[in-house]
Formats: C-alpha cells, structure tokens, sequence
C-alpha cells in the first residue's frame, strides 16, 4: 500500500476497509484490524487524504478529498477480496455510511463506530457546539486561521492509553496520534460531509452494527439514535458503558473486535440482512 500509515492484513476472501476520523491516524483502527485479521479476514486501515502530516496538509484537502480516500481504498481491497465489510470511526463512520449508500453492491456490512454527525459530547465547550454555522462562517471568511483544540480526556477513558495517545498528539506526532486541534475549515467541511450523509441515510441498505460509548465525551449517543432511525437496514446496537469516543482504542477494544467478527460472520452467513426490521440492542 502507497501510503506510509496504512495498513493492510493478508487473510480470507472477506475483507474489511477500516476507515479513521477527523485529524486522525488509521493507528486508531488498529487494535479493531489486528482483531479482524485474527478471525479470518483480510483488514486495510486506509489514511485519508491530508492526514498524518502537519497541520496546512489538512487544510489543503477537503470531504471529498476524504471521500476519494475511501472509494479508492474499497476499490483496491475490493480487487482482492471476494466481499467486503466496512469500519469506520467518528467521521470514518460518516465516510462508510456514504460508501455503502453509493455503493450498495460493493459492501456487505457496516461497523460504525462512535459515529458523529455532530460534536455534541459532554466535553465539548458550548461555543463548539455551535459549529454547525462554520460552513457559512467559513464561507464569509470567519475564523479561517482559528481552531478548536481537544482537551483531556481526549475520547480516552482508560488512563494508560490517554496518557500515551495524548503524549504523542501533543508531540506532534500526528502520524501515531493525529492532530491536537480541529481547524475551523476543516471541521466545516465535516459538517457538509455530515449534511449529505444525513440525506442519503434512507439509501443504506447495508446492514449495520452501531458501538457507541453511553457516556461517549465527543458525540452524545444521538448520534448513534440518528442512525437507527434513518438507515434502511437492519441495525444492531452495542452501547459500551466503560469507554469513550475511541471506542476502536479504549477499554472494551477487546469486546468491539468480538462483536464487530461476529456480526460480520452472521452478514456474510445471510443471518443478518438488508431488510428492516425493528432495531435490536444487543
């Protein structure tokens, strides 16, 4: 694979595309890919246009910039894999929600992890939670050199990986952490990519696995509810009650590896399927 920070795990002719979020690293996504390629599958964390670099990397792309990242990962893993599941994390579940809209034939499930169509967690400062108006902020020129930097816990509650996680952000090593800081352009351009996602939500005909944090810092369990209402799938919800946002990272990674193996066997086995259902928390 061309760029350094990707990865990709050799297994079976089923494969999972895993997809990072806004500012982040598919490091993020590899505790969950190591977990997948032990069960069988064959696993790319894709890296998204502009990230792991510096800061003015990023702002030189944009969602469809992100966007293009994923349609040509799928199409590289779909070259090598027999079917394909997709992964995604905080916005990457945004990303995978649009590919599977677009792409129906092309994905045969969805895992959506900490999904996030707004940052609406308890962390976020008030001000923040208004940044839904910096598509129109940004396009009158308003705040094009301003951020919002992330602050402790950083989507982490287990205080060994914060620690970790957060030593390395703050050390400007974004290819292993990320970014510490949201840059307004940037985040505006999430909200457009979260804008088109919302109105191609009733086209998802993938199933989808939902894992979200109950106290999830970053994005309120809203988001998670958005989905289940919207999608035309069949949805399964876990709500993890000792974690964060990262929920790829933190403490029950373990228990998101089982369940995300274990939905994917039962889409690939015909056990869950595109039809809908009632949605069933499990």
């Amino acid at each position: 694979m061309s760029n350094s920070s990707e990865f990709f795990l050799d297994g079976g002719g089923d494969g999972v595309l895993l997809i990072h979020g806004l500012t982040g690293t598919p490091a993020e996504m590899r505790f969950v890919g190591k977990g997948l390629h032990r069960a069988g599958y064959s696993v790319l964390g894709v890296q998204l246009a502009g990230h792991c670099g510096s800061e003015q990397d990023l702002l030189a792309t944009g969602w469809r910039d992100w966007y293009r990242s994923v349609t040509d990962a799928a199409d590289r893993l779909g070259a090598r894999v027999d079917r394909m599941f997709v992964g995604g994390l905080s916005m990457g579940a945004l990303l995978a929600l649009k590919l599977a809209a677009e792409r129906p034939r092309q994905v045969a499930g969805l895992a959506l992890y900490g999904t996030t169509f707004a940052y609406d967690g308890w962390t976020i400062p008030r001000i923040a939670k208004l940044s839904f108006l910096l598509p129109l902020a940004t396009r009158l020129g308003i705040g094009r050199k301003r951020r919002f930097m992330e602050k402790p816990p950083y989507g982490i509650k287990s205080e060994r990986v914060r620690q970790r996680i957060a030593g390395s952000m703050l050390a400007g090593d974004s290819q292993a952490a990320g970014l510490p800081g949201n840059p307004w352009p940037s985040l505006a351009e999430f909200y457009r990519l979260s804008a088109r996602v919302q109105r191609q939500l009733d086209r998802v005909r993938s199933p989808c696995l939902v894992v979200h944090a109950a106290d999830d810092d970053i994005a309120s369990v809203r988001n998670a509810r958005l989905v289940e209402r919207r999608v035309g799938a069949e949805v399964e919800t876990l709500l993890l009650h000792d974690s964060y946002h990262m929920v790829t990272i933190d403490q029950e990674h373990r228990q998101v590896v089982e369940r995300s193996a274990d939905f994917f066997a039962r889409c690939a086995s015909g056990r869950v399927s595109g039809q809908r259902p009632a949605v069933r928390d499990v």
